[in-house]
């Protein structure tokens, strides 16, 4: 019933990673959280270092941290926090790391587990077995919590924080991870029923889950993962199985359902049937823009060294990357001064690992422009552009982990009523503001280092000055 989604999810099946989110904190603010506890979950998962239970720790308490600055300093988002719920396969096991009400069930033989506890005082009475579960599901306070992810600072060995479990998973289970949009509406046989009836086939069991939830009420966003063991009580005709020994994991979320590495689109009704579509690597052998130009949505352009004098449209859903690191370099296109990459009303894309490179004999207007686009941007350098990122519009852009320095104007422009989230990058010797916002622009700023460069941003300079490392050219004197 709801027109916002503060829920939100992440898989990586070839990995066997897992992970349901459900956001706090109004409408803007809740999926903000939400936004943020996927992208420092994953960005600390996608680094192989540590035992599996402390990798789960480190990833949760740093989406935690930077929830709560991130909060911090834009007072829109005060109070923002999430729940959620990671479970990373291992060996014939899951470890799950869970905070808040969101769950994890294990359904074998006939029979559904609660594997996580409800931080809440209703969840916890009716853990306890004091409150039946239909009254459990009915109490006026069943949507408090007294853990989260993002109202107060921790560390990744704080007790009573995140809770941790390592669980037996074999082919004969099947795990079910979901927001309390579901678990609120439906109780714990019928989920149980609607797998165990489906399986082999997630995606009509999510369906069922999802018309349960609605016929109930429909009073919050649903996000729902199964994940079905090789075994689950296979029926004759079975579907193929893919990554670890799983069948296609099946998500819903806000109206959308998406299976496996690949992703099933279904509307209204569910029909027509599911369209299967399997990401692609697409290295560049020639022009980057021919390459783009047959990528869809979901596929990586692989650039591999060298210098490319084109400009670069980036497309909805498509990665580029550089196959190294700031070994592949954009330049302006010949008899155009640029800019060398452009965004126009593009959702889900990422650029990666670029040096974007401008001088007297080949000027860009600016390194990139990005107009209501909800992009990524990470690892690229830009040096001597006009404007080094320009963010026009309503969309709020990610940029993380990028040099913009030696610019002949701004080094990043922001235009409109955006929230860009800016973290970890390093702005230096911009000629004009290293980062302006104007016209309603309320950027998010954390870890970045801005050095002889003015700062023309609103919010608390005290504060952006705990959270970022900033040095401000001395301002000319007046005549004595």
């Amino acid at each position: 019933m709801r027109g916002n989604n503060e829920d939100a999810y992440w898989m990586d099946a070839d990995r066997g990673i897992f992970l349901v989110v459900d956001g706090i904190g109004g409408q803007a603010a809740g999926e903000k959280a939400a936004s943020i506890a996927v992208e420092r979950v994953r960005a600390r998962l996608d680094r192989p270092t540590g035992g599996t239970e402390q990798r789960i720790r480190e990833a949760i308490t740093l989406a935690n941290n930077e929830i709560l600055h991130t909060a911090q300093s834009n007072p829109e988002w005060q109070g923002m926090a999430c729940v959620l719920t990671l479970a990373v396969l291992e060996n014939g096991s899951a470890v799950v790391g869970h905070v808040g009400d969101s769950r994890l069930y294990q359904i074998q033989a006939g029979e559904i587990r609660k594997i996580t506890h409800d931080h809440s005082p209703v969840g916890e009475r009716e853990d306890a077995g004091e409150l039946r579960e239909a009254d459990a599901m009915r109490h006026p306070r069943r949507n408090e919590v007294f853990r989260d992810v993002g109202s107060e600072e921790h560390s990744p060995d704080d007790p009573g924080f995140i809770e941790i479990q390592r669980i037996p998973f074999d082919g004969a289970s099947a795990l079910l991870l979901c927001s309390d949009g579901l678990s609120d509406q439906v109780s714990s046989e019928e989920i149980r029923g609607a797998v165990e009836r489906r399986a082999g086939d997630p995606d009509a069991a999510v369906r069922e889950l999802i018309a349960k939830a609605n016929a109930a009420g429909g009073k919050d966003n649903v996000t729902v993962v199964i994940v079905e063991g090789e075994h689950f009580t296979a029926p004759a005709q079975r579907m193929v199985s893919v990554g670890f020994p799983l069948v296609p994991i099946l998500f819903f979320v806000a109206g959308v359902i998406l299976a496996g590495a690949a992703a099933y689109f279904t509307r209204a009704m569910w029909t027509p049937p599911p369209i299967v579509i399997t990401p692609r690597v697409i290295v560049v052998s020639g022009s980057i823009a021919t390459a783009m130009a047959d990528a869809r949505s979901g596929d990586t352009v692989e650039v591999p060294a060298g210098e490319y004098r084109e400009q670069i449209r980036l497309k909805d859903g498509v990665t580029l990357r550089a196959r190294v690191p700031r070994d592949a370099t954009l330049r302006a296109a010949p008899l155009s001064n640029g800019p060398a990459v452009i965004a126009e009303g593009v959702k889900g894309a990422r650029l990666s690992g670029f040096r974007i490179l401008a001088d007297q004999q080949t000027p860009l207007s600016a390194g990139i422009v990005l107009r209501d686009s909800q992009v990524e941007i990470d690892d690229v350098e830009i040096k001597g552009a006009g404007i080094g990122i320009e963010i026009r519009g309503t969309a709020s852009p990610v940029l993380r982990g990028n040099s913009i320095r030696d610019c002949l104007a701004e080094g990043v422009l922001i235009l409109g009523a955006s929230a860009p989230w800016l973290s970890h990058n390093v702005i230096q010797g911009n000629k004009g503001a290293g980062m302006a916002a104007r016209e309603g622009a309320k950027p998010a700023l954390l870890e970045n280092v801005i050095e002889r460069n003015v700062l023309e941003v609103p919010g608390d300079r005290e504060m952006l000055r705990k959270q970022n490392f900033i040095t401000e050219p001395p301002r000319p004197r007046g005549p004595r």
